[in-house]
C-alpha cells in the first residue's frame, strides 16, 4: 500500500533531507500541509504562452515562464577560449534572452532548439539595456522533451506555476506536492457543514486537489473560492472570540458631569468641532458610558483632529473622578502631546496649582529619561489622583507605576500593546480600563476588518476648518538636477516669507560610529542605487554651506540626548529655527503650523503611507503646504510610479490602497516584516472585501452561539494551527 504521508509529518521522511532543508529554509515550508498550502501562484496552459512583456517590472526577481524558443547561437569570446549561449524566446509578443557561459552551453543547446515549448526559471537581470535570464533552469513541455514523464504530466492540462527560490523551481516543488498530494485526504473541514453548503462551497479535501491539480479554469475558480473562505473565516472567528471575550469583561463607566471639566473645556474652545469629531465624541462617550471596556480604533487623516477628540474622552473620564493615560510611541511625540494638550486645556490643566482653574486637573509627562526630581514629583500625583491625565511612552508600563483610579488608556499611532504591556496596563486599573486606538494612517475597510477585527472603528475624515491644502511634486534629482536647486530655492522663499521648513532623510550619517557592518550593508543599497542613503547629518552641512548658507539649520534624530531633541523641537516651534533636518522621528505628532514646505530626500526609500504621513506635517496653518519628493530614480522605474501617485492625490485612503496593493500585503497578522509566510495566502483583503464581511458576520453568530467552539472541532484545529504564539500574541494586543 502506498505510504500517505501525515499531515503534520516533517517533509524529510517523504522527500529526502536536502529537499526539506531547501523547503524549510527559502520557503517556511516544514509539513505535508505546509505544502498543501503552497498555492501555484498562476496556470499556464499548454499551447498558452506567458506574456513576457511584463517582466520589466521584476527585476532581480525570481521569475517562472511559460515560451517558445525562437533561435539559439553559440558565440565565442577571449580569442575563442570563451563560449556563450545566446537562446532567444518568444511568447508572440514580447521577447527575452536566456545567457549560458562556459561548460554549460553544450546541454541547452542540444535541448532548446528554435520551435521547443518548456518552462524556464531565473533571476530577471539587466544587460546591455536589456532584460535577460542568465542560466535558467529549464524544463521542456513539447514531446521532443528529454524527460517525457514530466511532457506527459504537463499534456493537455493547467500547469502550476508555484511560488518558487533559485534553488528549487517551480516544477521541481510540483513534484514535491505530488508526493503530499494524497495526504490532503486526511484534511479536517474547519467550515461548519451547513455554512459550506449553504454557500455552495467545495470540500476541503476537494479544494486542494483541484487547486494544485485542476483540469479546467472552473476547477481552480471553485477551489479559490472555498480556500478563500477558510482564510477569512478561521481568521475572523480569532477576532470575534476576541471581541466576544472583551465583552465579557467588567468595567467602570465613565460619564461626564454636566457643568465638569469637559463642559468648562468645551466653553474655553476658540472654534467648533467639526461634523465628525461631534459623530466621533458621540461614539466614545456612548462606549465609555457602559459596563464593558470599550475597545475602538479611531483612524483620520493627518490633521483631522484625533487628539482633540481623545482629549475629550480624557476629560470625560476625570471628571468622573477616573484618570486617563495617553501611551505614545517615542519621547519626542510624547512631549509634543503633553505640550499641546496643556496649551489647550490652559488654566484648566493646572488643577491644584496657584491660578489653576477650580475645576482643573493636573497633566502630568512621564518618560524614561526624565531626571529623577521629576519622574518622582510625577508618579506621586498618579497614586494619589491629583494628576487626572498623564502623557507617556512605554514607562506608564513600568511595575513603579500605579494609578489611584485608571478609566481610559489612549494608544497613539497603533503601537498595539504585546501581551504582557496590555496586561501591565490593565492591571493598573481596578477593573480593565476603556481603550482608544489612534493612528493617522488611514486604513481600508476591509484591512480595518481583518487586522483591527477586535476594535469597533471611528473614522474622521474631515479637516477642521483653517486647514490649507498641500502641493506635492516630485523632483527628480538625476534627470533635471536645475528642479533640486530650485527646490532650495523655493525652501529660501518661503523662510523669507517668514514661515519654516522640514528636510527629511533615511539616514542619520552617524551609524559607521554605531555600527561599522551598517555602512558596508548600506552601501549595496537597494533598488539598484550603490550609495547609501543620504544622511541627516550630511545634508545639515551641505545645506549650511551651500543654498541655505545664512539660515537657522538644526538636527533632529533619534539618537540625540532627549534633552537636546526637546530644546531643538521647542526652538523650532518658537520659530527660532528656520529649517530642521530630520529622521522620520517628525513623521506623527509634530505640529508646527508655521511650517509650510517639506523636502523629502531619497524620498523613494520611504513607504506611500510614511510619505503622506510626513507630508502632513505642513500646511497646518492659514498658509498653503509644499511637499517636495527628491528622487534619482528614473522615471520609468516603480518607485517614481509611487511616488507619482502621492503627488497625484491628498486621499489617505486611496494611497493606504495603493501601498497595500504595491506591498503585496504583507502577513496581516502582523508578520509583515519578519520574513514569516503570510496566513493569507488566497485572500486578498483589498480585492476581497464582500467574502471578509460575509466571514466576519458568520464568525460572529458562531462564537455568539458557541464561544470555545465546543461543537466544531474541525474549526478549533484550523484556529490553533493559525494562532501560534506569534500570532496569538498579535491578535492579544488591542
Amino acid at each position: 500500500m502506498e505510504h500517505v504521508p501525515a499531515l503534520d509529518e516533517d517533509l524529510k521522511k517523504t522527500l529526502g533531507p536536502a529537499t526539506a532543508k531547501v523547503l524549510a529554509e527559502q520557503l517556511g515550508l516544514h509539513t505535508a500541509l505546509d505544502l498543501l498550502h503552497h498555492y501555484p501562484r498562476k496556470y499556464a496552459e499548454r499551447g498558452e504562452l506567458t506574456a513576457l512583456t511584463e517582466l520589466a517590472d521584476q527585476l532581480d526577481e525570481h521569475v517562472t515562464v511559460v515560451a517558445q524558443v525562437a533561435d539559439a547561437r553559440i558565440l565565442t569570446f577571449n580569442g575563442g577560449r570563451g563560449k556563450r549561449l545566446e537562446v532567444t524566446i518568444t511568447d508572440g509578443n514580447g521577447r527575452l534572452q536566456l545567457v549560458f557561459f562556459g561548460a554549460g552551453v553544450h546541454k541547452p543547446h542540444k535541448d532548446l532548439l528554435p520551435g521547443t515549448r518548456a518552462m524556464f526559471a531565473g533571476k530577471v537581470g539587466m544587460f546591455n539595456r536589456k532584460l535577460q535570464l542568465s542560466h535558467p533552469a529549464y524544463e521542456p513541455l513539447g514531446a521532443d522533451a528529454a524527460d517525457q514523464d514530466a511532457a506527459t504530466a504537463f499534456a493537455g492540462r493547467l500547469i502550476p506555476i508555484y511560488p518558487a527560490c533559485a534553488k528549487l523551481e517551480s516544477w521541481k516543488i510540483a513534484k514535491c506536492v505530488d508526493a503530499v498530494l494524497p495526504s490532503a485526504r486526511e484534511t479536517v473541514d474547519p467550515l461548519p457543514p451547513a455554512l459550506r453548503e449553504g454557500r455552495g462551497l467545495l470540500p476541503l479535501t476537494e479544494a486542494l486537489l483541484k487547486i494544485h491539480r485542476p483540469a479546467t479554469k472552473a476547477d481552480v475558480e471553485d477551489a479559490r473560492q472555498r480556500l478563500k473562505w477558510d482564510e477569512a473565516f478561521v481568521l475572523q472567528i480569532a477576532l470575534a472570540r476576541r471581541r466576544h471575550a472583551d465583552s465579557q469583561l467588567p468595567a467602570v463607566p465613565r460619564r461626564p458631569a454636566p457643568g465638569g471639566l469637559l463642559d468648562a473645556f468645551d466653553a474655553k474652545l476658540p472654534f467648533t468641532l467639526t461634523e465628525g469629531q461631534q459623530t466621533v465624541s458621540k461614539e466614545i462617550f456612548d462606549d465609555l458610558a457602559t459596563d464593558h471596556p470599550m475597545h475602538r480604533l479611531l483612524q483620520g487623516e493627518v490633521g483631522s483632529g484625533k487628539t482633540m477628540v481623545a482629549l475629550r474622552a480624557m476629560l470625560a473620564v476625570v471628571d468622573c473622578g477616573g484618570q486617563a493615560a495617553m501611551l505614545a510611541p517615542t519621547e519626542v511625540l510624547a512631549q509634543q502631546h503633553h505640550r499641546s494638550v496643556t496649551e489647550m486645556m490652559g488654566d484648566l490643566a493646572e488643577g491644584g496649582m496657584l491660578g489653576g482653574s477650580d475645576r482643573g486637573t493636573k497633566v502630568v509627562l512621564l518618560t524614561g529619561s526624565m531626571g529623577m526630581p521629576a519622574r518622582r514629583q510625577a508618579l506621586l500625583d498618579l497614586v494619589t489622583g491629583e494628576a487626572g491625565i498623564v502623557i507617556g511612552t512605554h514607562a506608564l508600563i513600568e511595575d513603579k507605576v500605579q494609578f489611584h483610579d485608571l478609566g481610559l488608556v489612549v494608544v497613539d499611532e497603533q503601537h498595539r500593546f504585546g501581551v504582557e504591556q496590555r496586561d501591565a496596563l490593565r492591571s493598573k486599573g481596578k477593573q480593565p480600563p476603556h481603550l482608544l486606538v489612534m493612528t493617522a494612517t488611514p486604513i481600508p475597510r476591509t484591512v480595518a476588518m481583518t487586522v483591527f477585527g477586535d476594535l469597533e472603528t471611528s473614522v474622521l475624515d474631515q479637516l477642521p476648518a483653517g486647514r490649507s491644502p498641500i502641493a506635492t511634486h516630485v523632483v527628480p534629482a538625476k534627470d533635471k538636477p536645475h528642479f533640486l536647486a530650485r527646490a532650495w530655492e523655493r525652501v529660501r522663499e518661503e523662510v523669507e516669507k517668514g514661515h519654516q521648513a522640514y528636510v527629511v532623510c533615511p539616514r542619520i550619517g552617524d551609524e559607521e560610529a554605531a555600527d561599522p557592518k551598517k555602512k558596508s550593508a548600506e552601501a549595496d543599497g537597494d533598488n539598484g542605487d550603490k550609495r547609501p542613503p543620504l544622511a541627516v547629518l550630511e545634508i545639515a552641512e551641505e545645506l549650511r554651506r551651500g543654498p541655505l548658507a545664512g539660515l537657522s539649520v538644526e538636527v533632529l534624530h533619534g539618537r540625540m540626548d532627549p534633552a537636546d531633541k526637546d530644546d531643538v523641537m521647542r526652538r523650532f516651534a518658537a520659530g527660532e529655527v528656520k529649517v530642521l533636518v530630520a529622521t522620520t522621528v517628525i513623521e506623527v505628532g509634530v505640529n508646527v503650523p508655521n511650517s509650510t514646505v517639506m523636502v523629502i530626500m531619497d524620498a523613494d526609500r520611504f513607504g506611500v503611507s510614511q510619505l503622506h504621513q510626513l507630508r502632513g506635517r505642513v500646511g497646518r496653518g492659514s498658509a498653503p503646504g509644499l511637499c517636495l519628493l527628491v528622487s534619482e530614480m528614473h522615471e520609468a522605474s516603480p518607485a517614481r510610479a509611487r511616488l507619482a501617485a502621492v503627488a497625484a492625490t491628498l486621499d489617505g485612503f486611496e494611497l493606504s490602497r495603493i501601498d497595500l496593493e504595491q506591498r503585496r500585503e504583507g502577513d496581516v497578522l502582523g508578520q509583515a516584516q519578519s520574513g514569516v509566510r503570510s496566513s493569507l495566502r488566497m485572500l486578498a483583503v483589498i480585492d476581497d472585501e464582500e467574502v471578509i464581511t460575509q466571514a466576519r458576520e458568520e464568525a460572529t453568530r458562531v462564537v455568539a452561539e458557541d464561544p470555545e467552539l465546543e461543537r466544531l472541532p474541525g474549526l478549533k484545529l484550523a484556529l490553533d494551527a493559525l494562532l501560534d504564539t506569534e500570532r496569538e500574541q498579535y491578535l492579544e494586543k488591542g
